[in-house]
C-alpha cells in the first residue's frame, strides 16, 4: 500500500473512530488517567486486580483501564485516537513499532519516571537492551509484559514415549515424528505445533545465523537463513507431517496452539512465556518448558509490550501517569505481575529477590524462561521494523508455508515490497 493510500486509510479509520473514542479525552478529575490496556483473559484479571492495589495504596491517582482488543485492534486504536485528538494516558505497544512511533513524534519522553526506577530495569527487556542502540535514544518505552518464544510439551507423554525435548532443528524433527499418531488417513495428535507466525519466524532466522535488518539498515530478511527458516517449516509440514499449522491468523492461530496443546492434540509447541500459568492451572498432564532448539546457534527474539505515553498529555495527567509508571516498575509489582502470570519480571532487584527466595527451584519452567533470556537477540532500531513485519513478512509467511512457495522468491516479493511501496 502506497504511503498516499496508508494516509488515506488512516484518515478513514479516524473518521469511523472518532465517536468511539471521543470519550477518553471526555473532562475528568484532576489525578484521573486513562489506560488502554490489549488482553484478556487472566492476564486482564492480574492488570486489574494490580490497579485496585494501586488505588488503595493512594489516594491522588486513580487509572480508568479499558480494554482495547489485541495488541494489534489495540494500535489501530491508538493511531486514530492520535489522529483525532483523543488518545489514551497511556497505553502499551508491541516492541516492533516503538521506532515508528518515535519516528513519527507521538510520543512523549518517560525519563521523568526517575533515574532508580531506570537503572533499576533488567537491561535485555528495556529499551535499551531490546534494540540495539536502544539505550542512546531518548526513553519514551518502559517494559510491561514482555516475553520470549519458549517450547512447552507434555511432560508426561513425554516420559511414556521417552522422549527428551530436542535441542537442535534435526532433533525436533525426530521427536516430532515420534511424538505424532495417525489413524487411518487423519492425524490425531501432532508432534508439533506452533503458529506461521512473523515473531516465531525471526527466532528461526536467529538460530539459523541471520538477522532481520543488517547493520547498515539493509532489509535483508535473514538472507539464506531467511529461507532455511521458511523450509524448516515446509519440511514439518509437508515432508514429515507432523507439524500441524493452526488455522487462524495472529493471534487466532496462538489460540488453536493453545487449545490443541491443553486439549492433547499436540505434544509440544511453540508460543509466548505469557501463557505459562495458564498452562499449568489448566492442563491435565504435566507441562514443562524447554529453550527453543538451534540450528548454527540458540536465538530468541523478545516480545510482548511496553508502556508509552502518547504525545500531548497535560502536565497534571503526565505527572500522574508517570505516578502510576512508577508503581508499576517496582520489585514487588513487576514481581506480582510476573509470578501470576508467566511474563518475565522488568525489575533487576525483584529478579534477585525472586532467586534469594526459591522461587526458581520450585517453579522450573520460570528459571527455562529466565536461562533463555541469556540468548535473547535485540531487535533493531528502525522505524520500518513494524512495515517490515506486517506488511511485508506476515502476510507471505502463510502462503510459503501452506502453499509450499519458493521461499527464496517469496522473500525476494517481500524485499521488493519494502523497496517499492
Amino acid at each position: 500500500m502506497s504511503r498516499f493510500r496508508r494516509r488515506q486509510a488512516l484518515a478513514a479509520a479516524a473518521a469511523l473512530g472518532a465517536s468511539a473514542l471521543g470519550g477518553c479525552t471526555g473532562r475528568r478529575r484532576p489525578g484521573e488517567i486513562s489506560l488502554w490496556f490489549s488482553y484478556g483473559g487472566k492476564n486482564r484479571k492480574v492488570l486489574l486486580k494490580l490497579v485496585e492495589q494501586f488505588h488503595r495504596v493512594q489516594s491522588a491517582v486513580r487509572v480508568h483501564a479499558t480494554f482495547q482488543g489485541d495488541y494489534f485492534e489495540g494500535l489501530v486504536k491508538l493511531r486514530t485516537g492520535l489522529f483525532v485528538g483523543a488518545s489514551p494516558t497511556l497505553t502499551h505497544v508491541v516492541g516492533e513499532v516503538v521506532p515508528y512511533l518515535t519516528q513519527a513524534g507521538v510520543l512523549e519522553p518517560l525519563d521523568g519516571v526517575g533515574r532508580a526506577v531506570i537503572d533499576d530495569l533488567q537491561p535485555a527487556l528495556a529499551q535499551r537492551g531490546t534494540f540495539v542502540g536502544g539505550g542512546d535514544r531518548p526513553l519514551v518505552a518502559l517494559p510491561f509484559n514482555r516475553s520470549t518464544p519458549v517450547a512447552y510439551y507434555n511432560a508426561s507423554l513425554f516420559r511414556q514415549l521417552g522422549l527428551e525435548p530436542p535441542e537442535t532443528w534435526a532433533q525436533l524433527r525426530q521427536v516430532a515424528r515420534a511424538a505424532t499418531v495417525r489413524a487411518g488417513g487423519s492425524t490425531t495428535r501432532w508432534g508439533f505445533e506452533c503458529p506461521i507466525d512473523w515473531w516465531f519466524w525471526v527466532a528461526l532466522v536467529g538460530q539459523a545465523g541471520g538477522q532481520i535488518i543488517e547493520p547498515d539498515g539493509t532489509v535483508s530478511l535473514g538472507g539464506e537463513a531467511g529461507v532455511a527458516a521458511i523450509e524448516h517449516w515446509q519440511q514439518l509440514v509437508h515432508e514429515d507431517r507432523t507439524m500441524k499449522p493452526p488455522p487462524g491468523r495472529d493471534y487466532n492461530a496462538w489460540e488453536a496452539t493453545n487449545n490443541d496443546f491443553l486439549a492433547g492434540r499436540a505434544a509440544m509447541i511453540w508460543t509466548s512465556t505469557a501463557f505459562l500459568r495458564y498452562f499449568e492451572e489448566n492442563a491435565e498432564f504435566e507441562v514443562a518448558t524447554a529453550p527453543l532448539p538451534r540450528r548454527e546457534r540458540h536465538a530468541v527474539p523478545t516480545g510482548g509490550t511496553f508502556f508509552v505515553m502518547p504525545k500531548g498529555v497535560s502536565g497534571p495527567d503526565r505527572e500522574a501517569g508517570l505516578t502510576f509508571l512508577r508503581w508499576m516498575m517496582q520489585p514487588a509489582q513487576a514481581n506480582a505481575w510476573a509470578t501470576a502470570t508467566g511474563y518475565m519480571t522488568v525489575s533487576s532487584r525483584g529478579l534477585s529477590k525472586l532467586q534469594g527466595s526459591g522461587f526458581f527451584d520450585t517453579h522450573p519452567n520460570d528459571r527455562v524462561t529466565l536461562e533463555q533470556l541469556a540468548y535473547a537477540q535485540p531487535w533493531p532500531w528502525a522505524p520500518a521494523l513494524f512495515r517490515v513485519q506486517r506488511e511485508a513478512v506476515q502476510p507471505r509467511l502463510e502462503e510459503a508455508v501452506l502453499e509450499h512457495r519458493d521461499p527464496r522468491a517469496i522473500l525476494a516479493q517481500a524485499r521488493r515490497s519494502i523497496v517499492n511501496p
